[in-house]
């Protein structure tokens, strides 16, 4: 009688082998790990300051009547004092909420997200009850 179907020696792919699309994968994480671990302080400085809500100065320019945001700190603080001030000059503050979820998506890709910890309980928190029937 034939042997038909099983294992048969050297079937499959060898142990260890990974497709193209995962090596490609694979390197395309390692690319991103790398930049994001370079500018991770300065990254982690920004998303600091990002939890307390950023602030913006802008300052409406005279001639076209517009907001422009300002950066310099000698501009913001020339508008705000009076005596550096332009007559008529109006300046606005605007705050925006933190936002915390890049933070986190920033360091579960550089840093591997933490492991979830699950507890498996019964009934209003109690032990787990496991029956056999036979």
């Amino acid at each position: 009688m034939a042997n038909h179907g099983g294992k048969r020696t050297g079937a499959g792919r060898p142990k260890g082998y990974k497709f193209p699309s995962t090596l490609a994968k694979e390197q395309a994480r390692e690319i991103a790990r790398q930049m994001i671990t370079e500018r991770l302080e300065e990254m982690i400085g920004a998303q600091i300051a990002n939890a307390s809500g950023i602030q913006h100065f802008f300052l409406r320019n005279p001639k076209t009547g517009q907001f422009e945001r300002i950066t310099d700190p000698d501009e913001i603080a020339k508008a705000l004092n009076a005596k550096g001030a332009k007559e008529g000059s109006t300046y606005w503050i605007f705050t925006k909420d933190p936002n915390v979820q890049a933070f986190t998506d920033l360091l579960n890709r550089a840093l591997d997200k933490p492991a979830e910890q699950v507890k498996v309980t019964g009934n209003d928190g109690g032990p787990v009850v496991f029956k056999w029937q036979e």
